[in-house]
């Protein structure tokens, strides 16, 4: 049976990966939730319980190869795949752009299923998704851990999030939590923590 949203989100705070406090995100907006993916990715029984989901819900599409982007795409791709029995790939960033590196290939008969970390604008995913597109490849859907949108970004692709969040965010120039003097961590690939 499929874990519900207050199962996942327990799942996130009982190993640290939910934080509160005042966080810079990747996409550079400011919030005051983060979600530190890796403290749960560092867990392979947990990784495992969520790829599994993953798995359940879309092998009836019949995927062939499971793609992520780095660099938490990697671990989920890879326990996705392994747990489906298929391929594992991931992209890469390169002078700005989302490639497919080290030889990994697809073809118009590869139906990718895509695998992601956490959204909160989807850039990086749509990157993805135009990278499979050039390759002629069929995106059967799009799986991710967490929509920080609150469902708001539309992807063209089926897809799905294990837990939506509906966080509230602030651009730098306008943020309630700067205006309260709290002080900002950058984590993750935004900066230093």
């Amino acid at each position: 049976m499929p874990k519900s949203q207050q199962e996942i989100l327990d799942m996130f705070k009982s190993c640290g990966a939910f934080l509160e406090g005042h966080f810079v995100l990747t996409s550079g907006l400011h919030s005051p939730h983060y979600v530190e993916k890796f403290r749960v990715l560092e867990h392979p029984e947990l990784t495992a319980q969520l790829c599994g989901e993953f798995a359940d819900e879309w092998k009836a599409e019949q995927p062939t190869v499971v793609l992520g982007p780095a660099t938490g795409g990697i671990i989920l791709a890879h326990e996705t795949a392994k747990q489906l029995g298929l391929r594992a790939m991931f992209t890469e960033r390169v002078d700005g752009k989302m490639l497919l590196r080290r030889g990994f290939t697809l073809t118009p008969e590869d139906r990718v299923l895509l695998v992601e970390d956490v959204v909160t604008t989807g850039g990086s995913v749509f990157e993805v998704i135009d990278c499979v597109k050039a390759t002629g490849a069929t995106i059967v859907g799009l799986a991710y851990l967490v929509d920080r949108s609150g469902g708001t970004v539309d992807f063209g692709v089926p897809a799905s999030a294990l837990m939506t969040l509906d966080v509230v965010t602030y651009q730098p120039d306008d943020c309630a939590l700067c205006r309260e003097g709290l002080e900002v961590t950058k984590p993750g690939r935004s900066g230093k923590k």
